[in-house]
């Protein structure tokens, strides 16, 4: 028997995945970091990220903010999270399908943060 207040939509800690990402073999495209899609979703479900963007002030001067902080705050825990320990790895992470969707915003359709990005933010 279901439980009785079952898994209704209304509820705020339901996650909701992105409809674009697709699960299929592409060699050319391959990750071996598929669990963090589902740390993302919790992550919009209880909302952390944007707790810490919200603290976080952007202090960079002109138009050369391509990624904005919460993106470049997601790609430094979610890389961790991943077993990736610094920004080493930040250049091949860049262009990680899954990375790109956990970073979101312009990283979905180009690329996540490369190193030297990375590392001016840590």
């Amino acid at each position: 028997m279901d439980h009785p207040e079952g898994a209704g939509s209304q509820r705020a800690d339901r996650v909701d995945f992105d409809r674009r990402v697709r699960v299929e073999f592409l060699g050319a495209q391959i990750s071996s970091d598929g669990g963090l899609l589902v740390m993302r979703e919790l992550d919009d479900a209880l909302g952390l990220s944007d707790l810490a963007a919200a603290t976080l002030r952007d202090t960079r001067p002109g138009k050369n903010t391509f990624h904005r902080l919460e993106g470049l705050f997601r790609q430094s825990v979610f890389g961790r999270l991943a077993g990736y320990e610094d920004v080493n790895d930040a250049d091949r992470l860049a262009l990680d399908p899954v990375m790109r969707q956990v970073v979101g915003g312009r990283a979905v359709d180009a690329q996540a943060a490369s190193a030297s990005q990375m590392g001016r933010f840590d």
